[in-house]
């Protein structure tokens, strides 16, 4: 899914929350429409930001060129390492309140900040890139009942795959869990971290990526070979984690 910016003529800067998907209609200020094409993920590190009506923007030099890109404000410095996601390209713009011309500029949902694993744009449930920060457990919500769950047949625990990870390493496994967070299209696929009431802090919080959808609180059954150690750069390290897997919700 693509999310940009709206934007449009004369809009006396008054910031907008980015449209989901549609294509940019109103925004902080612009003179051309995006283009058809939604620019591809990339990445990079920061060597400008600043901020402004409620956006944040950054100059990020990726291994072929310098490009801007803006999301709704953010915690970012310059040096940090970033991954943008897909987003739309806005030609020739114009920022008003940053009295500034662009070439191009990338609006983005938000912006994945190596090291930070905390929602960068609040309130977005779609598009969170903190999905694949270090391997920290997630908080749970409050009111979400993990009684009833049971392991499936030849099955295991989240706390009984930390528990035997080495033994089960590249091998199949299967866990019945909640979904606590989940996170599409973040370097092509979907995050999700699963809980069912086992484990402690460190050991009650498994990530897997999938093709699948699933919304918080499903219960679903998931499958997959587990892998460890694995480094997807700029710093997003998992100790453990089930990539390609098979969920049915249930």
């Amino acid at each position: 899914m693509t999310f940009g910016l709206a934007a449009c003529k004369d809009s006396n800067d008054q910031a907008a929350a980015p449209a989901e998907p549609a294509p940019p209609a109103h925004g902080e200020a612009g003179h051309d429409h995006a283009t058809d094409a939604a620019a591809q993920q990339m990445s990079g590190s920061v060597l400008e930001t600043m901020n402004t009506a409620g956006y944040t923007y950054i100059k990020v030099k990726t291994d072929t060129e310098e490009i801007w890109a803006a999301a709704p404000e953010f915690p970012v410095k310059v040096g940090d390492k970033v991954v943008i996601p897909q987003g739309m390209a806005m030609p020739n713009y114009h920022s008003n309140t940053l009295n500034r011309d662009f070439d191009v500029v990338y609006f983005v949902s938000n912006v994945l900040v190596a090291g930070q694993d905390a929602p960068l744009n609040p309130g977005e449930a779609m598009g969170d890139a903190a999905a694949m920060g270090h391997q920290k457990p997630m908080t749970a919500p409050m009111d979400m009942d993990f009684s009833g769950l049971t392991k499936p047949e030849n099955g295991y625990t989240v706390a009984e795959i930390y528990a035997q990870k080495d033994a089960l390493a590249t091998k199949e496994v299967a866990v019945r869990a909640k979904v606590v967070k989940f996170s599409p299209k973040i370097m092509k696929t979907n995050w999700i971290h699963l809980q069912d009431g086992s484990g402690e802090a460190g050991s009650n919080d498994l990530t897997i990526t999938t093709s699948s959808e699933a919304a918080v609180g499903d219960t679903v059954l998931v499958k997959g070979i587990l892998d460890l150690n694995q480094d997807f750069g700029y710093g997003y390290q998992y100790d453990l984690i089930i990539q390609d897997a098979k969920v049915t919700v249930e």
